[in-house]
């Protein structure tokens, strides 16, 4: 059943089709407003008072055929207890369950950390691998050295390329729900779809540009944050095109170029930490945090309101300020002189008739 409009002489309910009626067809009485068919309104709409009946009342044909009664005959007794009364439903809890998404957005500082941490370990066992090459080169290389070294490169290249995926995924959800919050904040809705942004963080060529945009329009011209974005941003393009021409690189089949190759891995590997710690960086700035997490402390610049005293009296040379002192005694004896000339004045003018 859609609203329905009750009116206040004959009790009837109408049924609200286009728009709200103000009399009622049957007997022209007044409409109230329109009701949910779960009869709830909120206070600031009622336009109508509850009526409380005693529980158990009997039927308005029985109450006119009996004689009235005096009201101080005892105090009132129910067969049940009384239910009337103003009950308005209790305000909903705001702590709503995160879903998935906001889940794994909450978990983009800890795999940014992740990925910092495991191509930290890359670039140094791709630093161990080339300094193996160049020990190589004129003695024989010990087979467990060999083999701890093939399995800390293999482990970080098979382990690195998932958790720097996953934390990709997560600060991209991450920036979805940064750009919805800060929006909200000047009382506007994001331009941009979800679907969007995310095409502009996954599709190649776009994710060099499109994610640095993406944060300069929610910066809100702080100084501190535009500079960190545009830090990111040459990283993460630097980054991005390092990438290209490593591939290219090992398309090289020569001894010196996969040599080569090892050295620009562990060169990579080092950026790429270095971005996740950027990135990471950025995130918490928009939280008024700093890279560990804590807040930002800002300093601020005011005037000042006293004179400017100097607790270090300046070094001047003793010619000039024996002159200086000579000068200072000088000004004492003409104050002086003409301070007892205008005494002696005073003196005379009271001692003439």
């Amino acid at each position: 059943m859609s609203a329905y409009q009750i009116c206040v002489r004959c009790e009837n309910r109408w049924p609200v089709t286009y728009q709200p009626r103000q009399w009622c067809p049957a007997c022209r009485g007044v409409l109230l407003s329109p009701v949910a068919p779960d009869g709830s309104v909120p206070p600031s709409r009622r336009n109508f008072r509850w009526v409380a009946r005693p529980a158990g009342g009997l039927p308005a044909t029985e109450q006119k055929s009996r004689p009235q009664q005096r009201s101080d005959s005892g105090t009132p007794s129910y067969r049940e207890m009384p239910r009337w009364g103003l009950l308005d439903p209790l305000p909903a809890d705001d702590h709503e369950v995160p879903d998935r998404a906001e889940t794994a957005a909450d978990l983009a500082p800890t795999l940014l950390v992740g990925t910092a941490v495991v191509f930290g370990l890359a670039a140094v066992a791709e630093a161990v691998r080339y300094g193996v090459l160049l020990f190589n080169r004129t003695r024989l290389v010990d087979p467990l050295v060999l083999a701890v070294s093939d399995a800390a490169v293999w482990a970080t290249q098979v382990v690195g390329p998932v958790v720097a995926l996953a934390a990709a995924v997560a600060s991209g959800l991450r920036l979805i729900d940064l750009r919805r919050r800060v929006y909200a904040e000047h009382g506007l809705a994001d331009s941009r779809s979800p679907l969007s942004v995310l095409a502009g963080l996954v599709v190649p060529g776009l994710n060099l540009a499109m994610p640095g945009l993406f944060l300069t329009e929610i910066a809100d011209r702080d100084p501190r944050l535009l500079r960190a974005i545009r830090t990111w941003w040459v990283l993460w393009v630097v980054n991005g095109v390092l990438v290209v021409a490593l591939l290219a690189w090992r398309q090289h089949d020569t001894l010196q170029a996969r040599a080569d190759g090892v050295l620009f891995t562990a060169v990579l590997a080092a950026l790429g930490a270095v971005v996740a710690l950027a990135t990471l960086h950025v995130l918490r700035l928009f939280d008024d945090a700093d890279l560990w997490g804590r807040p930002l402390r800002r300093r601020r610049f005011t005037h000042a309101t006293g004179p400017a005293s100097s607790p270090i009296a300046p070094i001047v040379p003793a010619a000039v300020a024996r002159e200086r002192e000579h000068a200072d005694a000088d000004t004492r004896e003409e104050h002086a002189g003409s301070a007892e000339r205008v005494e002696n004045e005073e003196r005379a003018e009271a001692v003439a008739p």
